[in-house]
């Protein structure tokens, strides 16, 4: 066996817990250590050193096993399904079938602070104890041993069992991890909104409120789901359910101030001589464009915009255009408007980054309400959803499906169209995605106001009761094609993004390091390490897995990547190209590799070739290191 020690790609999937401690050790070096973070040094720092025995905290059972399942990376594959997607060469739309926790955790190297919006609608928790399945039990003895409420025995030690707080336990156990990291996913212009009916609306809010943080409540939207109310066992009719919207970082709070800014810029005069007004905007604010209720002072519609600058008035980012690109509407009370700019009848703002907006003071224009009504402002309802599905399928396939119409109206609300951005670079993840009613209504919003939006659905393949589709990711996939279908036999734009990838959570490819029993034998030790040297692939394994497999783990690339095909004489050789990074590596999968063939392509030093260990022997390794950089499956 050669003695040799080449650089190995990623096995896993990157680390959240880990991006967070090289965040924060980045933004407070003084309390990190050797060991990692000094937690009693940050305590300091931030001036929380006193006794903190008692304090307000939102805590269940199952939160610690909670954040270790976060810090756990993925080992899991993302299988590339050509055969059940839809225009695959060509399309920047995804559906991944499988687990979302796993899922996300796969995306997360790619995506990280790149998703402009996240809608999802998942599980309400009504009473069934399943509710996703994780890699770690939670018995209801074990529950309420731990809990004090029975001993070990099994004798109660309370007269009234809290078993409820079990199923809240497991529910909020399952939310945490995949909460946190859609939260990093999200841009810093991002917005989240989750679907929640009364049975765990109150718990959704302090879960956010920890992940999100409180100052990044957006508002709570109360959605008329039906037309009549549904009693049950109640007394009190239900006809509502609930839109939690949370920003990634919220802030609504301009302020003018005179001449330079905190890191010392001076802006330029106007005409007069005199500094300019310079309206600082903190980065990463959130703003929302509906149009709903009557109101005084602000007209944010599109029509309406202007792109005029005055002269004494000037938008400002505290970051480089290039590292911070907002998009939306800024908006400000009218009094606190007046006060700002007296003797004025409009105010412009049209800077760059930022998109220009008029506020007019003179008539009274719309704006948005918490209450998304079909009486009000015809927002369709979970009949309306039913009756949309029949049309596609021509039958009954899934139970309380969301109406598309819900979704296009938060779509349009946060994703301006086009020419506000580039709307090519707007993501919508659903990762409780059921029947797809995301993806169909980013297609349905693409197709009204000519924009491009991306969606990234993920649906675990829970099985169904129907002869037809054997689980909801099926179902999910088949609306999505119909829609399609659909959608082509209109006019088309020669833009417009008519496709989507399907990916499969699946084992990898490549061998993984199998833990072994304490008493395992360095003999044993030694033959695990020897194949997973000599024969890095497991048996049956297919080249467009392997290459998702590494373009995901250890390049980062986004699941639109493309792959083109080199043929040598003797060798076959990959190039995957991720257009959104400009980047791109070369794999080979051949059992051996000539480094004559391998010159051919002309590599550069920064090139990265990737290949198995046991296809080269030294000197072609010692050649190749030389001319590009290296890495071994």
């Amino acid at each position: 066996m050669t003695t040799r020690r080449l650089p190995s790609i990623e096995h896993e999937s990157s680390s959240p817990l880990a991006d967070r401690i090289e965040a924060l050790k980045a933004l407070v070096p003084e309390a990190t250590s050797e060991d990692g973070i000094d937690f009693d040094a940050l305590a300091d720092l931030l001036g929380k050193s006193e006794d903190r025995n008692e304090k307000y905290n939102f805590s269940w059972w199952g939160k610690q096993e909670a954040m270790r399942s976060l810090s756990q990376p993925s080992q899991a594959s993302l299988k590339p399904a050509p055969e059940e997607s839809v225009n695959w060469n060509d399309t920047g739309n995804l559906f991944i079938e499988g687990e979302n926790l796993e899922a996300l955790k796969l995306l997360h190297k790619s995506y990280a602070g790149r998703v402009k919006m996240i809608y999802i609608d998942p599980p309400y928790n009504t009473g069934n104890d399943y509710v996703y399945s994780d890699n770690y039990s939670d018995p209801l003895d074990q529950y309420l041993r731990e809990t004090g409420q029975v001993d070990e025995n099994g004798n109660y030690q309370t007269s009234k069992p809290e078993k409820n707080g079990r199923k809240h336990s497991k529910w909020l156990t399952m939310m945490y991890p995949r909460l946190a990291l859609a939260r990093q996913l999200l841009r810093d212009d991002g917005v989240i909104f989750v679907s929640i009916d009364d049975n765990e609306v109150h718990h959704l809010r302090l879960l956010m409120n920890m992940v999100f943080g409180e100052e990044n409540f957006c508002g709570t939207f109360v959605w008329e789901r039906k037309k009549k109310p549904s009693f049950l066992d109640r007394n009190m009719g239900t006809v509502t359910e609930y839109i939690l919207a949370y920003a990634k970082i919220l802030q609504l709070s301009p302020q003018f101030i005179d001449g330079e800014v905190e890191d010392g810029k001076q802006y330029p005069f106007n005409n007069a001589g005199n500094p300019m007004k310079t309206l600082v905007f903190p980065p990463g604010s959130v703003m929302f464009n509906l149009e709903d209720q009557i109101v005084k002072a602000q007209d944010m519609s599109g029509g309406n915009i202007r792109t005029e600058l005055l002269d004494d008035v000037e938008i400002v980012s505290r970051r480089n255009a290039d590292k911070f690109r907002l998009r939306g509407e800024w908006r400000y009370s009218q009094s606190k408007v007046d006060a700002f700019v007296s003797q004025r009848s409009e105010i412009v703002i049209s800077r760059i980054p930022f998109r220009p907006n008029y506020i007019n003071r003179e008539r009274n224009v719309k704006k948005t309400i918490n209450l998304l009504s079909y009486r009000v402002n015809n927002i369709p309802t979970n009949e309306d959803a039913t009756q949309e599905l029949r049309e596609i399928f021509a039958q009954d396939v899934i139970d309380y499906p969301k109406p598309t119409g819900l979704i296009s109206h938060l779509v349009s609300a946060i994703l301006p169209p086009p020419p506000n951005e580039c709307s090519n670079t707007q993501i919508v993840l659903d990762f409780f995605a059921g029947s797809a009613t995301t993806a169909h209504a980013v297609l349905a919003q693409n197709r009204e106001d000519g924009g491009n939006r991306r969606f990234i659905m993920v649906q675990l393949p829970e099985p169904m009761d129907h002869p037809e589709y054997a689980n909801i990711a099926e179902v999910g996939k088949e609306r999505i094609r119909r829609v399609i279908k659909r959608m082509r036999e209109e006019e088309t734009r020669s833009d417009e993004d008519l496709g989507f990838r399907v990916f499969k959570l699946d084992k990898s490819p490549r061998r993984q390091w199998q833990d072994l029993p304490p008493d395992t034998s360095a003999e044993a030790y030694q033959r695990q390490l020897e194949l997973l040297i000599a024969e890095p692939l497991v048996e049956g394994w297919a080249v467009a897995d392997v290459i998702a497999d590494v373009a995901v783990k250890e390049a980062g690339f986004g699941l639109s990547y493309r792959i083109e095909q080199i043929s040598l004489s003797e060798q076959t050789i990959y190039k995957v190209i991720d257009d959104k990074r400009e980047q791109h590596f070369y794999i080979c999968l051949d059992n051996n590799i000539s480094f004559e063939m391998v010159r051919q392509l002309g590599l550069a030093l920064d090139d990265l070739f990737i290949f198995r260990d046991s296809a080269v022997d030294d000197s072609t390794a010692a050649n190749l290191a030389l001319t590009c950089r290296v890495k071994s499956l």
